[in-house]
């Protein structure tokens, strides 16, 4: 899925003498509830994917994948009619980069989701700061930390736990999962520098009309013109995933890095409570909330050092 890295967005006036007040004010509580919002509404696109199996349809994950670019390709588009703006492409391989990276991650989370469980493969696609310090330490000496590769192996115990629980014994399909945090983490940092010289329509152009291509290349076999039932499935999943990711956009105007990161990272502790209520899924066994809290933990330890080291 799209999320913002961890420590992408500055450490605004919340960090500075006013934190409080800042903090207290209503355009914080704003983009606290949208990026909270938008971590429920990214689940529950995977929810419906789920309902649609449930109902008895066969709907391919790359079916909901080229709906979700087309769709988010179309509203784009209008977005940059009303807005009257144009495309300001600087580096093409960074919008390639980004745009095959989500491209690959979406799939294998889908995928994930429909050979395994709702739960399983939102906890898994949560990965992705995980996997972004591991390439941190590969590709860029000067950001090597030995402490934050050490929360790193304690969170992927967690990884182990979630994709072996008591009550979900461990497939291989449960890597599908942990492809997506992997490709998801490769996208986000090709997001990262992308922004560092493109603006959001341009980045989300290139991401969904390339993505949508890949996935139309990929997957050609796969796709087909779908009945009216399978076509509200694919609109809904499509269309709770763009609100989603609007409504990240939004909130993270009005928070920092880590209240952004933090809040987006409780889709892991949705996904675990939620999972037994509207997806069908198992109850989560306790090795499975302890995986679950393991990477939570770590998600939010790396968030807070990221941004302790920008600050």
């Amino acid at each position: 899925m799209t999320h913002p890295a961890p420590g992408d967005r500055a450490l605004s006036t919340a960090d500075g003498p006013t934190a409080v007040k800042a903090r207290m004010a209503p355009e914080t509580i704003l983009g606290c509830l949208a990026v909270f919002g938008s971590a429920f509404f990214f689940y529950l696109a995977t929810v419906i994917i789920k309902w649609a199996a449930l109902a008895g349809l066969e709907i391919d994950a790359a079916m909901f994948v080229f709906s979700r670019f087309l769709l988010g390709f179309l509203t784009v588009i209008a977005v940059m009619f009303f807005q009257k703006r144009n495309l300001l492409v600087k580096k093409k391989r960074l919008l390639v980069g980004r745009a095959v990276g989500n491209a690959l991650a979406v799939y294998c989370f889908f995928k994930g989701v429909d050979a395994t469980w709702v739960a399983q493969a939102n906890i898994l696609n949560m990965t992705y700061p995980l996997f972004i310090s591991v390439f941190s330490w590969i590709f860029f000496k000067e950001q090597r930390d030995f402490t934050a590769i050490f929360i790193v192996i304690i969170a992927f115990f967690g990884v182990v736990l979630i994709m072996a629980p008591d009550r979900m014994a461990f497939t291989l399909n449960s890597l599908w999962g942990l492809a997506s945090g992997l490709f998801a983490a490769v996208g986000l940092i090709y997001l990262n520098l992308s922004r560092q010289v493109h603006d959001t329509n341009t980045t989300l152009f290139f991401m969904f009309s390339l993505g949508g291509l890949l996935v139309l290349c990929l997957f050609f076999n796969k796709l087909s013109i779908p009945g009216t039932a399978e076509l509200v499935y694919l609109f809904w999943c499509s269309a709770v995933a763009i609100a989603g990711q609007y409504l990240l956009t939004l909130g993270f105007k009005y928070v920092t890095a880590v209240e952004g990161s933090i809040l987006s990272s409780s889709r892991i502790l949705l996904a675990a409570l939620l999972g037994p209520v509207i997806a069908m899924d198992p109850a989560l066994s306790l090795s499975g909330w302890t995986g679950a809290f393991l990477i939570f933990a770590g998600n939010v330890f790396l968030t807070i050092k990221k941004a302790k080291q920008l600050h």
